[in-house]
This record gives C-alpha cells, structure tokens and sequence, in this order.
C-alpha cells in the first residue's frame, strides 16, 4: 500500500531543522544522520548490517524506481533506522522487482521520508560532521525533537556487532562447486554478499557467531579465518579483540570494515570516530605496493589510526580523499585486512583480487 503526503520533521541533535513528507506509514525514530554518495543500490545499502542504528540519506536524487528486487538483500530485514531521500517514487520499472521499496520498509516499520533538502543536510554533515538526529510525524516542535535527538546514544562507545549477527550456532555453507578449503568466518554483522564471493572460488564458509571464544575458532580445524564487517564502535569490542590475539597467526586471517579495525586493535592500533565518514561507492584508494587505484564501495564512521601502527604493522592502503588507512598487514603473522568492502554490492569491481589472494593464500597455500 502506497501512503498518501504525511508532513514529516528531522531535527537533528545541534538543533537544525528539515522538513518532508513521510512515503511510508507514521513513525518516530533517533540515530546516527550519514549520507551516502552510492548513486545505485539503495536495497543493499540498507540492508547491509554495518547501518544498523542509523538514518541513511541518498544524495542521489531520485530512489526507488527500480523498486525491491529479491536476492540482492544483504541480509534478512532493513537495518537502517531511517531513509531520508529528495524524491522517491512509487512506479518502479525492473523487470525483476516483486514491489516498492516504500512496501518493504512499511512492512518493517522503518519510516522513510521524501522532500528533504538533501544537498543542504549534506553539506551540514560534512561540514559539521555526522550528528543524531530524529525523525518524527508525531511531534514537529523543534525543541522537543532536539531534547530527544541529543538523548539518543551516540555512536562513540556504541556496541552494536555483538547483537547483529543472524547466527544462533555455527553453520557450515558449503562451497559452490567443489570445495577447495574451508574457512571460519567470524559474523559481527556480515553481509550475504561476502559469503558468495568465498563460495564462488571454492571456499566452504564455517561461519561462526562473532561472540565465539579462540578455543572454538582453532578448534573448528579451517584453513583460514575471516573476520567480517559490522556497525558500531571496534573499540566497545573488547572480547572480540581478546579473542582475536591467541588466533592470529595459526591460519591466514582476512578482515573487511570491522573486521578490519578489530584486527588492527588486536595488532596494537588505535581507532577513532571519523567526522563523518565514508559512505558510497565511488572513493578512491591506492593500493601502495603496485601505485594501482581502485575505485571502492565503503561504509564506515570509524578508522585505524595511522600513527598508532607498531612495528611489524604495513600500511597497504591508503583513501585518496583523506589519505585515511584503508588497509593493514602483518606478514609475519599472515594476516591483513581493508577498511573498504571489496565485495561492493553495490559498487565497482575495482577489488575482487583481495579475495583471490585470500582464497588462494587459504586454499593453495601461497603468500598474502
């Protein structure tokens, strides 16, 4: 069912007011404010785990013209708290969608709000940085909504990933094909796409719910270990990292975001909150061993700190935008990782080669 204009506030925790209409049912919701520059794949970027607790807003203009389309879902539910977009339509055209992306987040009860200025909330979270805010049909005086916003948890100290995975006890999915190695995989909040990209070279997934213990880890008996993407703070993640540190260097070890910034706290690095992020799928990283620039799909509010690296630690990546760390390694314990997510999903192809090295490192005992 398509709902007719319902009048929709956002106000966010420094007291700035924007105002649309609601495309979904009535509803108030708090979180994180991010943009993102992603100009297609709004079905996978709010069903990717790592926006769990935040309101997402599309700096591309138009959303939902090719409606919902199933198996492109990163995960089972919508995770995002919030949708803000400048124009969304009802009339999706894909030959493959079975209904609107207004009739998903409707069924999940996730309110999405149509009208903002976009391009101005944008340039007040990149000015001023990534802030709460929330959204209310209910409530339109700008003092109380603000008194709420700032009520709202913030993201610093903010452990999401212990309660993001799916899993309840490990699960084996098998390889596409025949299996060449096995893998453990560690689920802080995964998205499904990344699983497909191990299967597809032959890998088969253990894939184990992120609070498991470093005895269950060794003793599942895989070829390797991955450590996967997730929302909130790395640094509220303090059993993840001691988990991590007996684990490292008994199989190759793989991280993507999150799993990313854990290793990195388990090697000794410092993370910190970013002022607002990286979000898209169009920022440039060189990988600075081959000069090569990969066009990259990202999502994250936290970052490795770069002058924190011990010794043993090579920076292999870096973003061309910020000149942020976008990737880790340490040769002598085989284990690496990058803050961007090569499987994209949605975004550029630029990076499937990290998997290939993991997979062949794993699988056909080669080097990193």
């Amino acid at each position: 069912m398509e709902y007719g204009p319902r009048r929709a506030t956002l106000v966010l925790e420094d007291g700035s007011v924007f105002e649309g209409k609601t495309f979904t049912g009535d509803g108030e919701v708090a979180g994180e404010v991010v943009f993102t520059t992603s100009m297609v794949g709004y079905q996978e970027t709010l069903t990717d785990p790592s926006y769990r607790g935040q309101v997402v807003l599309f700096t591309y203009p138009l959303i939902g013209n090719y409606g919902v389309i199933p198996g492109d879902e990163e995960s089972r539910k919508v995770q995002a708290a919030g949708v803000l977009v400048r124009e969304y339509t009802p009339y999706h055209s894909n030959w493959a969608s079975e209904r609107s992306l207004a009739a998903l987040l409707e069924g999940e009860n996730v309110v999405g709000v149509e009208g903002i200025d976009t391009r101005a909330l944008t340039r007040r979270l990149r000015d001023k940085g990534s802030m709460r805010g929330i959204i209310s049909t209910y409530e339109s005086d700008p003092n109380v909504l603000r008194a709420k916003a700032n009520a709202h948890p913030s993201m610093v100290g903010l452990d999401l990933a212990s309660t993001s995975s799916e899993l309840t006890e490990p699960t084996l999915l098998p390889a596409y094909g025949e299996e060449r190695c096995r893998v453990a995989a560690l689920d802080y909040g995964v998205k499904g796409s990344i699983y497909k990209e191990l299967r597809s070279r032959g890998v088969s997934v253990l894939a184990i719910p992120g609070s498991a213990g470093a005895d269950e880890i060794l003793d599942s008996g895989s070829d390797g270990l991955f450590l996967s993407n997730g929302p909130g703070d790395p640094a509220a993640l303090e059993d993840a990292v001691e988990t991590l540190r007996p684990v490292l260097g008994e199989v190759p070890t793989f991280g993507i975001c999150l799993g990313h910034q854990l290793l990195g706290l388990a090697l000794g690095c410092e993370t910190y909150k970013m002022p607002f992020g990286h979000h898209g799928a169009n920022h440039p990283v060189r990988y600075l061993r081959s000069g090569r620039i990969e066009i990259t799909s990202q999502n994250h509010g936290f970052a490795v700190r770069e002058e924190s690296l011990p010794s043993g630690v090579e920076l292999t990546h870096r973003n061309l935008y910020d000149g942020t760390v976008e990737g880790i390694e340490n040769r002598d314990l085989r284990a690496w990782s990058v803050q961007y997510h090569p499987e994209s999903s949605p975004g550029p192809r630029d990076s499937g080669y990290l998997f290939d090295d993991f997979v062949e490192t794993v699988c056909g005992g080669g080097e990193s």
